[in-house]
């Protein structure tokens, strides 16, 4: 089917554009969005993004463009200051369209009554899907090598 997003030329579904004035998140996981794909999220004024599972904190400058699984890691930013202002716009496709998309176009529910064997399988493999998530991203050696050739 056809689809036209939120912003034109956009890969994503979905977007959200907090106008502040103080934009901030708390330590959350984002287990609604598409696992396998980045959310991005631009930060006007930049701050820190804080990837809580993997212990790192991220610097970003203003204006910049954060690449983010947000579904995959517990993650949050920091407060600026009292009297700063922030805003942030983010764009995520939500994983219900993925699911439907892997459903033939059709629900959960429909899926199962219209093809009970397709289903089945589709349950069976189920989870391990986190396995094939996991493999759509690069490694630290396959990025090296991308950069030194």
């Amino acid at each position: 089917p056809a689809f036209e997003g939120n912003v034109k030329g956009s890969v994503y579904s979905c977007c959200t554009a907090n106008c502040g004035p103080n934009s901030w998140t708390h330590i959350h996981r984002d287990g609604l969005n598409c696992a396998g794909a980045c959310c991005t999220v631009t930060s006007a004024k930049g701050g820190q993004l804080i990837i809580w599972d993997l212990k790192l904190i991220f610097d970003f400058p203003p204006g910049s463009t954060i690449l983010l699984p947000s579904a995959l890691f517990r993650h949050s930013n920091i407060p600026i200051q009292k009297g700063e202002k922030r805003v942030s716009f983010t764009q995520y496709t939500a994983g219900g369209i993925h699911r439907w998309l892997e459903y033939g176009g059709r629900t959960e529910e429909q899926y199962a009554i219209q093809d009970p064997v397709g289903f089945e399988q589709m349950l069976k493999e189920r989870p391990e899907r986190w396995r094939r998530v996991l493999e759509m991203f690069s490694t630290i050696d396959e990025l090296r090598a991308g950069i030194i050739e």
